[in-house]
């Protein structure tokens, strides 16, 4: 849980940073994220396919439902990060690997959350926006 905490307040820097327009510095932060929660190169994560995702990290990698909602934050992160670069493609591709991540561990866990399900519905509607 101190893990999920964490990470919720470095995406809210990450997200501000980008906000300000001081990307070389999200990046950077970014890339170093994935290294320290989830213990492999941001690379590693950036080049899953879609179709793999979920079945890759978890049978081959032993991630938790707890780590893919990490990486889903990072991915969402690396969304918006992307769109303000100009890379509506590049952004479009990690709002959706946020998404899948986020409704399988919704659909794999015990408790319904309000915020992850507000959260669906915010990437549901940015991919329908990047799609137009």
């Amino acid at each position: 849980m101190r893990m999920i905490e964490m990470i919720a307040d470095l995406i809210a820097l990450i997200l501000g940073l980008i906000k300000k327009g001081n990307l070389p510095q999200a990046t950077k932060l970014l890339d170093n994220a994935y290294r320290e929660f989830l213990k492999k190169d941001a690379s590693f994560f950036r080049s899953l396919s879609k179709d793999k995702l979920t079945k890759e990290l978890l049978t081959e990698h032993n991630y938790t439902n707890d780590h893919l909602k990490i990486l889903s934050e990072l991915f969402f992160a690396e969304g918006e990060l992307n769109i303000v670069k100009g890379d509506k493609e590049n952004g479009l591709s990690y709002y959706e690997k946020s998404l899948i991540l986020l409704e399988f561990t919704e659909q794999n866990s015990n408790s319904f959350s309000l915020s992850n399900q507000s959260k669906i519905s915010l990437l549901k509607e940015k991919i329908r926006i990047s799609i137009q």
